[in-house]
């Protein structure tokens, strides 16, 4: 078809021919991430389907085809069957979630912590550690993937939530967001696709991006992820894994009921997919007579499961210490990993970490950070009582439902001008669709209940008088 045919087609994209060269495929889809971190092409547009493309550029079908499948595999773009092609919500920016990012000025209701009043308890054992005879050998190469009495105590931890396995099946890595970058890296390959919920944790959607890991969103309820969205999912795309976090999902903070995870699991084993689950928030005593006795999917699906649990929120944040739990299978390559990446997670915070869960105190220390986040809770069910219910009575962190249509940046400057940092859900959401718009409200980095109490009450009047106006 000419290309003077297209002059008063409407296109949502239109790149100029003139400027491309030699291999157009690349070209073109060096044009499309120009456009794209510009902000010409905004989060969510609906790019000109590939055959349109090709007559308007007068190209080979195949060219738009390839420079589209860069984009995608680089997390710029997103395919929906039947739908199109579309740019990721969050292409044109980082979404990566940390500490030094905060201003100092604002009460922080964005990061979540984890209740750090607990510090002292861990520094106390961290002075015991280095009294040890043996404190020398905590200072070497040896034991990469950790000390076996490292592992015989993580799994003695971990028994609490419902985890058994063999020492051989446990690798100590540094912190939960270490152990996803090495489960991804070893276990996917780019252009693999992993099944998220539609909202989920942001710093896995940075994983995958950078990784080039497409993910898939899948819609949820209350209760978790849709069995047969997943399967629908399933049988039209090539998925090769599913990522969940079914003791207090981020950010959502829904927990998975057993039955849900029964029917999950049934898909999973049909589909055959590496399940990675992140459960760090398994400390968190529940609501309902099956309290501490939901069995994780690593129970359910040993061979297909990677069990990550993190001591950042339920012992020390700064330790950065995890345990992976994996299917014997898995061993190789993610040890293989492990070593490329860490070379090994220090011996001595995992010492201290290890002291702490054999003498008692890292138990002491949970419970007192439940009580924490219970009267947080307690805090935010006086301002927000119409959703103080919902999700993990315990967590950390709050899913609030918003009625604006703006932009998520611009509600995130606006909250900062009113003196508090909050994350729009813009900052988690994973692909195509989107399930309204929320704010996730932490309640774990404030610096007393006091402050807490002082930003939730700026945030509620924001919240009434622009936000849900």
């Amino acid at each position: 078809m000419p290309i003077n045919s297209f002059v008063d087609y409407p296109m949502s994209w239109r790149p100029d021919k003139s400027t491309l060269t030699r291999p157009l495929y690349l070209s073109l889809a060096k044009l499309l991430e120009q456009d794209i971190a510009s902000g010409a092409l905004a989060p969510g547009a609906k790019l000109p389907p590939q055959r349109e493309l090709a007559d308007f550029l007068d190209v080979n079908f195949t060219t738009i085809t390839r420079a589209y499948k860069i984009c995608e595999n680089k997390g710029l773009l997103y395919a929906v069957t039947g739908s199109g092609t579309f740019v990721s919500q969050n292409a044109a920016r980082s979404i990566t979630i940390s500490k030094d990012s905060e201003s100092q000025d604002c009460i922080d209701l964005a990061f979540v912590a984890s209740f750090e009043q607990t510090n002292p308890i861990v520094a106390s054992a961290a002075k015991k550690v280095m009294g040890k005879s043996y404190l020398e050998s905590l200072l070497n190469y040896n034991n990469p993937t950790g000390l076996p009495h490292h592992k015989t105590a993580g799994l003695r931890w971990m028994e609490a939530f419902g985890i058994v396995a063999k020492t051989d099946q446990v690798a100590i890595v540094s912190g939960g967001q270490n152990a996803l970058a090495i489960t991804v890296l070893a276990l996917f390959e780019p252009g693999n696709r992993i099944a998220v919920d539609m909202f989920t944790f942001s710093n896995f959607i940075e994983i995958a991006k950078m990784y080039r890991i497409q993910l898939v969103p899948i819609a949820g309820d209350r209760d978790g992820m849709l069995p047969d969205e997943l399967d629908q999912q399933c049988r039209l795309l090539d998925i090769h894994g599913v990522f969940l976090m079914p003791s207090c999902s981020n950010p959502t903070s829904v927990v998975m009921t057993a039955e849900r995870k029964q029917r999950l699991a049934a898909i999973i084993r049909e589909h055959e997919l590496i399940v990675i689950e992140d459960d760090i928030h398994a400390f968190l005593p529940s609501d309902g007579a099956d309290a501490h006795m939901n069995q994780p999917f690593f129970s359910l699906l040993p061979d297909q499961t990677v069990y990550i649990c993190s001591t950042s929120k339920s012992i020390c944040s700064g330790l950065r210490v995890a345990y992976i739990v994996f299917g014997i299978m898995f061993k190789e390559r993610i040890e293989k990993a492990i070593f490329n990446i860490n070379v090994k997670t220090s011996s001595l915070d995992t010492e201290i970490v290890t002291e702490l869960i054999l003498s008692g105190k890292a138990s002491e220390i949970a419970a007192h950070k439940i009580e924490l986040s219970q009267a947080s809770n307690d805090v935010f069910a006086r301002y927000f009582p119409q959703i103080a219910g919902q999700g993990h009575p315990l967590s950390f962190y709050r899913w609030l439902p918003i009625a604006s249509k703006q932009s998520g940046m611009h509600i995130e400057q606006a909250l900062i001008e009113q003196g508090i940092l909050v994350y729009h859900s813009d900052r988690f959401l994973s692909g195509a669709g989107k399930a309204g718009n929320f704010l996730r409200v932490s309640l774990a980095s404030a610096r007393s209940l006091d402050e807490l109490d002082k930003g939730l009450a700026i945030l509620q009047q924001t919240y009434m008088d622009r936000l849900n106006a």
